[in-house]
């Protein structure tokens, strides 16, 4: 029988132990290009160790609920991060690691307007778009089959749609 997740919503505080929430921080703006541009500084950094730091445009398929939590993935080597482009709302899933393995994930509701940076080696769970098929602009380090370790759970957990 699965455990049913909670959804909370997507705060720096709350997603601070497993990385950046990308969003338009106003502590973080400058001025730039003759001030017709508001640049949102070091919002988070990429790592990578040993490869390239890539951008790729990934296209996710809606999920359907309620919806399992079967397995989590991470990536040892490098960060990788996720901003949405259509301005939909997506579910961010992580966990905490227990000796070498995912604990209880969390679940968390992101805006249309915010992205995450998962740090190496954080418990994460694929992309869940919600709703319709969504564009994401990811940066992660190249080569992912040498940068990917996936662990199922013994017991699914369950997420129930969430409300938008």
């Amino acid at each position: 029988m699965p455990i049913e997740l909670p959804i909370r919503p997507l705060t720096a505080v709350t997603f601070a132990p497993f990385g950046e929430v990308l969003e338009a921080d106003p502590s973080t703006v400058r001025l730039i290009n003759g001030g017709t541009t508001e640049r949102f500084h070091r919002l988070s950094v990429a790592e990578a160790a040993g490869e390239n730091v890539i951008i790729s445009l990934f296209r996710g398929q809606p999920r359907r609920f309620p919806y399992a939590i079967a397995m989590m993935e991470r990536h040892p080597f490098g960060s990788q991060s996720f901003s949405p482009l259509s301005g939909r709302p997506f579910l961010v899933a992580v966990a905490e690691d227990e000796d070498g393995r995912p604990g209880p994930p969390q679940v968390f509701l992101a805006t249309g307007s915010q992205g995450v940076n998962y740090r190496r080696n954080v418990w994460h769970h694929p992309l869940m778009a919600l709703g319709d098929v969504s564009d994401f602009l990811v940066v992660d380090r190249d080569r992912p089959e040498t940068n990917l370790e996936e662990s199922a759970y013994e017991r699914p957990y369950l997420i129930e749609e969430p409300s938008l």
